[in-house]
């Protein structure tokens, strides 16, 4: 596991939500959704914060009943999966100075039983994602009038 990288989300394009334990994330240029729950979401939440690999598996065996192998080869899946869906993409651990800092906030809960944790996609949507004008969005983050063109007559 490389501890010298963090990972953030692949552009504006990608938009994510978790509710109850799950993470749902859109890919508004392929009209694909995901969804990840329980440890999965966790992993998610974790790289957004700016963790390294090492850090975010380290927070799962924290938080999660299983070997420290287990959920190394789990984090590693997962964050392969989500890079290789373009939704996620390395950065320097540079960017990200605070990293280093340990999470531990109290003192440790019971853990949860562990789970493999897929990354499911959905495609059932695409047609409909990709119609929805909502997605062409500008800095302001709403879609704005084109302007028209002066005509040269």
């Amino acid at each position: 596991m490389d501890d010298t990288i963090t990972f953030r989300i692949c552009g504006p394009h990608v938009a994510h939500q978790t509710i109850d334990g799950e993470a749902v994330i859109l890919d508004l240029k392929k009209g694909h959704y995901y969804s990840l729950v329980r440890a999965g979401a966790d992993i998610w939440n974790l790289a957004l914060e700016g963790r390294n690999q090492l850090k975010i598996a380290q927070e799962i065996t924290r938080r999660y009943d299983a070997s420290p192998e287990t959920i190394q080869k789990s984090v590693i899946e997962i964050i392969a999966s989500l890079e290789k869906e373009g939704l996620i993409i390395r950065e320097s651990l540079a960017k990200h100075p605070n990293e280093m800092a340990e999470y531990h906030n109290g003192p440790a809960a019971p853990k949860i039983p562990f789970e493999a944790p897929p990354l499911q996609k959905f495609t059932d949507m695409e047609e409909l994602l990709l119609l929805d004008p909502i997605h062409e969005v500008d800095e302001a983050g709403w879609p704005s009038p084109k302007k028209e063109q002066a005509r040269s007559d």
